[in-house]
């Protein structure tokens, strides 16, 4: 509701008169709250029903999390814009007052429902214990508090759109703690037969949002490694180049591997598709095959 608030108020600028009734649909990933992320085997668990809602004229347009959607993208529909990626980047939020991984204690229990979070932590701090938590932002800052896990990771973005940015004791570096490709951006997506709503839609667009998000999720469609293998990758563009990091570890964070490129932007999708297949030879298709 957050996110959909922000860009209902990004298209009220756009055109003060517009009217828009806003409505609730509660996805597969909302009804399960206990199930770890990494179980459940099919994809678009956040996604689907808004586009089902899309597709069946319920809705002229849906906003979702970009990083939840599929890299498939679904026939009939278009994201007509990619836009607020104020923040890419992880952040930690810990029961004592910490500025860094090195200070939680020994064994420590982080919640995570991200293989990706969990491999990176793994490989930070063999030590701590990765330990799956479910539900959304306030439900897992109650079980912080209540003491079932001395950190929490969370999507920073989140995490400031609803308005708890004191609560993160701190936050990573997107090229060194790499983030879920278009992690923090919000896309909003039409039906492909509706050029006056894409239109309507296409003002708010981030052409630079855009690029990153695209180049990002690109590594995954060349891996071919879905939603359930622990890979992030991370764009950003300087001047009239764009440089990409990503990885790809195995479960344990014990292999693995990361590179990035950095080339001309007008190649962003070319260069994330070479990385990818640089990840793939150096040991990521063997990763994939294990898992």
């Amino acid at each position: 509701m957050a996110q959909t608030n922000i860009v209902v108020s990004a298209l009220k600028e756009q055109y003060p008169d517009i009217k828009i009734n806003i409505k609730r649909i509660t996805t597969a990933g909302d009804k399960d709250r206990r199930t770890a992320l990494w179980n459940l085997k099919e994809t678009g668990f956040f996604t689907s029903q808004l586009e089902d809602a899309l597709l069946s004229k319920q809705a002229d347009f849906a906003v979702h999390s970009f990083k939840d959607l599929p890299t498939k993208e679904q026939q009939g529909l278009t994201i007509a814009a990619v836009c607020d990626r104020q923040f890419a980047e992880d952040c930690l939020i810990a029961r004592n007052n910490i500025s860094s991984i090195n200070q939680l204690p020994k064994s420590a229990k982080v919640g995570t429902s991200s293989l990706r979070r969990a491999a990176q932590l793994r490989h930070l701090r063999p030590d701590i214990e990765p330990t799956p938590i479910r539900g959304n932002v306030t439900t897992r800052l109650k079980k912080l508090e209540e003491g079932k896990f001395n950190a929490i990771i969370l999507a920073r973005a989140g995490v400031e759109r609803l308005g708890l940015a004191d609560k993160i004791s701190f936050c990573f570096e997107p090229n060194q703690f790499i983030p879920a490709p278009a992690q923090g951006a919000l896309a909003v997506q039409t039906r492909s037969d509706d050029s006056t709503t894409t239109r309507l839609i296409a003002t708010i667009d981030d052409k630079k949002a855009r690029i990153v998000c695209s180049a990002e999720r690109q590594v995954l469609t060349t891996m071919q490694c879905g939603c359930h293998a622990p890979v992030g990758a991370f764009a950003e563009i300087t001047g009239d180049d764009i440089r990409i990091c990503a990885f790809i570890s195995d479960l344990e964070g014990k292999i693995f591997i990361s590179h990035s490129i950095t080339g001309p932007i007008n190649s962003a999708d070319k260069l994330a598709g070479e990385l990818a297949r640089k990840l793939l030879s150096a040991g990521g298709q063997n990763i994939l095959q294990d898992i």
